[in-house]
């Protein structure tokens, strides 16, 4: 059983065609937020599958000690591959923050992540230890320079709240899928907001108002597979997947593709200084 779940996932039937069918066309996108050891099928195919269609880069999660070292080998044996180490809240036990910190030295880690807070499911993570990790995993990047990648549900208010206490930390709200009033409320402690696949759904309208409300130097997109499939796509998601939400995004914006990757791409160097300097 997966530590991970965005409650009752559903994976749309495929309507779409073949991933990566319409190509990057010379795109450089980021997926800014995958969790590759959950990635159904060949890794090395999926990530060539990405490639082809423009994904070029993968910021790979760690939810804990083990999965972060799983990601930091990944990061040096995988073309295209980075590394975020962290401890998810739905874990059972406290972060090994020794552990963490000696990874996140890793060159191609440029984040401390997946952390934040969830009381979706009072039987999965105690609720009265997730803010103590959270605060560590927050200090830790702060100590580093990294900066965060924020899981929230059912907390938003607790996670705004543990986040104004770090005033000098950088980080992503992923996975977005709230109102523009806490879209609003994030952007101003400085953080930048992630659209996933969600964002291209039927009923998902509010969340394309968001997405195009978003100023451009704080916006990025994600695939948070094997979650977040996008409409017209069947199963679990796939890294290749990511152009179909580019696209939504691109429209709604009133932008090309080629421009908004050039802008995702711009906001990546600015929020995770390591993969330019790598």
């Amino acid at each position: 059983m997966s530590l991970r779940s965005h409650g009752n996932e559903c994976f749309p039937r495929n309507v779409g065609g073949v991933p990566g069918e319409a190509g990057g066309g010379g795109v450089r996108l980021v997926d800014t937020h995958i969790h590759l050891e959950e990635v159904e099928g060949n890794l090395d195919d999926a990530l060539a599958e990405a490639r082809a269609a423009g994904v070029t880069d993968l910021i790979a999660m760690g939810v804990d000690v083990s999965t972060s070292r799983q990601v930091v080998e990944w990061s040096k044996t995988k073309p295209g591959v980075w590394a975020a180490v962290g401890h998810h809240p739905l874990n059972q036990v406290g972060p090994d923050l020794a552990q963490l910190r000696l990874l996140a030295r890793r060159p191609r880690v440029v984040a401390i992540g997946e952390v934040g807070l969830d009381h979706a499911d009072e039987h999965r993570g105690p609720h009265d230890a997730q803010e103590e990790w959270f605060h560590r995993s927050c200090d830790l990047a702060l100590e580093l320079g990294l900066p965060v990648c924020i899981h929230t549900r059912e907390s938003t208010t607790a996670v705004y709240d543990a986040l104004r206490v770090h005033p000098e930390l950088t980080g992503v709200m992923h996975y977005w899928a709230l109102s523009w009033e806490w879209a609003r409320r994030f952007l101003d402690l400085g953080l930048y907001i992630s659209f996933s696949g969600l964002v291209t759904r039927g009923s998902r309208e509010e969340l394309r108002d968001v997405a195009r409300r978003v100023p451009a130097d704080r916006l990025l997109i994600e695939t948070d597979a094997p979650w977040g499939t996008p409409r017209g796509r069947e199963g679990k998601m796939r890294p290749a997947w990511m152009i179909d939400t580019a696209r939504v995004v691109a429209e709604v914006r009133g932008i090309g593709l080629e421009e908004l990757a050039e802008l995702e791409w711009s906001n990546v160097i600015k929020l995770f200084p390591r993969m330019n300097a790598a």
